[in-house]
């Protein structure tokens, strides 16, 4: 998996879930969000974030939450962002 822009937030997590999760995926050698990283770096400034793309993701909408998460994936890969 390639590095961040950001190698001091990417080499600095705080403890909590996103931590734990990446070391997880690390160990598994499995390819995981980078984004992760930025929660895990300061998570009392990255909660709102999170909470917010679960509410749009998951929340009510007369959109299937699968139908999103495929919109999303469809905007990353036009982005050039691994979704």
């Amino acid at each position: 998996m390639k590095r961040m822009f950001l190698p001091d937030v990417e080499e600095n997590p705080q403890p909590g879930p996103y931590r734990d999760a990446i070391q997880m995926m690390q160990r598994q050698g499995s390819e995981y969000p980078q984004i992760w990283h930025l929660f895990a770096y300061r998570p009392e400034a990255t909660q709102h974030l999170a909470r917010f793309t679960q509410e749009i993701l998951r929340g009510p909408s007369p959109l299937a939450p699968g139908m999103r998460e495929l919109i999303a994936a469809y905007t990353s890969q036009r982005n050039d962002c691994l979704f």
